[in-house]
């Protein structure tokens, strides 16, 4: 039971861990927002 739950706190600490550099190494400027619909010439949705 004890390798269980030092499995499970390593897999939780890995994935909060690998979030948090997400976070921390974010760069809004070099990426498009996500929510941005782009338009063609005609004004259509491409």
């Amino acid at each position: 039971m004890r390798m269980t739950l030092l499995l499970i706190f390593a897999f939780l600490a890995l994935t909060v861990g690998s979030f948090v550099y997400f976070i921390v190494t974010w760069d809004a400027d070099t990426r498009a927002p996500v929510s941005v619909i782009q338009h063609d010439n005609n004004g259509d949705r491409a």
